[in-house]
């Protein structure tokens, strides 16, 4: 049936009562009594009405709606992670009664693309906005923010001070990073390289600093022609093994720590070009045990984090603080876990 163009007023004057008796109706208030309550929702239900949303944030009601927004400048279809997360938003904010509006941001420096974003807050359109992919410091998030609007960031740290309308969720790659070197030395290596990622994302910068502090730990000497530039991205692990096989024809390391499977799959690529095998030639570690690292040929050693927990989470606080502002509402932080497969070999 298509939705009737009547108004809340035509509503009151069918079931007899006032109109702010409609409203309170609409609005599940206690203070109605059964009967007009009952006699209003069958006039609302006879005549398939439902309250404009505009009018309902104009009164400063909320939308029940997030909004969810990826920054990621390449295709985002085809992969299976990016979809997981996605997934993972908006099952957990369907269980709360909310919507999301998702939205992918090519290009953080476009003017009509912030101005877009921007829009979506001020109209009230969204409650609160969840952003990934986010460098690890984004103006328009960091605007918003000051603005006085409700976001979540995945892989951003908290500021110093603490910004009570901002949830931030990371991961310890700290204690990731030392689980792969110890693992690694564990099996006798001691010539250790790494793919870094973007570095302009926290987790790039933590990952990196991370090798440099489990290398420390484990007594090893890093070689800075092994520690590889990098992004997130497959080609981008592909591209830094296949400079380095390169450069160092005869000097190589036994075992590379990639900055994600994705990065991990690519130098594994690049090796099997050049003739080199994994694990029996060089050992690969990834980070994030990507839904395809168990199928991967080798299975992909790597360690795993629950993204599906941690985007529940992360939905669960961003909706308690649009509906408790004053609750208390702590930041996440996500663990790794070494899962151990066939990439890695001892020596």
């Amino acid at each position: 049936m298509k939705k009737s163009e009547m108004k809340s007023e035509e509503i009151a004057r069918l079931a007899g009562v006032s109109r702010s008796t409609v409203s309170r109706v609409i609005n599940n208030y206690a203070n109605v009594p059964p009967e007009t309550r009952a006699k209003v929702m069958k006039v609302i239900q006879d005549h398939n009405y439902y309250p404009n949303v505009s009018a309902q944030v104009l009164a400063g009601k909320r939308a029940r709606t997030l909004g969810l927004f990826l920054i990621e400048p390449g295709g985002v279809s085809s992969d299976i992670l990016t979809n997981m997360l996605i997934v993972s938003v908006i099952e957990n904010a369907s269980s709360h009664g909310y919507y999301v509006l998702t939205h992918i941001i090519r290009d953080t420096a476009d003017t009509d693309t912030i101005r877009s974003v921007r829009e979506i807050f001020f109209q009230g359109r969204i409650d609160g906005g969840i952003f990934i992919g986010a460098a690890d410091r984004e103006p328009l998030i960091d605007d918003l923010i000051r603005e006085g609007f409700m976001v979540g960031v995945m892989d951003q740290e908290q500021p110093i001070p603490c910004q009570p309308n901002r949830i931030a969720a990371i991961f310890n790659n700290t204690s990731g990073m030392k689980q792969a070197a110890a693992y690694l030395a564990e099996l006798g290596h001691t010539r250790i390289g790494v793919i870094n990622g973007d570095m302009n994302r926290l987790s790039g910068r933590t990952k990196y600093e991370g090798y440099m502090q489990a290398m420390e730990t484990e007594g090893l000497k890093v070689n800075p022609a092994w520690v590889l530039g990098g992004s997130f991205h497959e080609n981008s692990g592909c591209n830094a093994v296949k400079k380095l096989l390169h450069c160092e024809k005869h000097d190589l390391p036994t075992a590379i720590i990639a900055a994600n499977d994705s990065v991990a799959f690519g130098a594994i690529r690049a090796l099997k070009e050049h003739g080199l095998r994994v694990p029996d030639d060089m050992s690969i570690i990834g980070f994030d045990d990507h839904p395809l690292s168990a199928r991967h040929h080798p299975a992909l050693t790597t360690l795993q984090v629950d993204f599906s927990e941690m985007l529940g989470q992360l939905t669960s606080k961003l909706i308690a603080r649009i509906e408790h502002p004053d609750e208390a509402i702590h930041d996440i932080t996500a663990e790794y876990t070494l899962i151990v497969r066939e990439s890695c070999r001892r020596i």
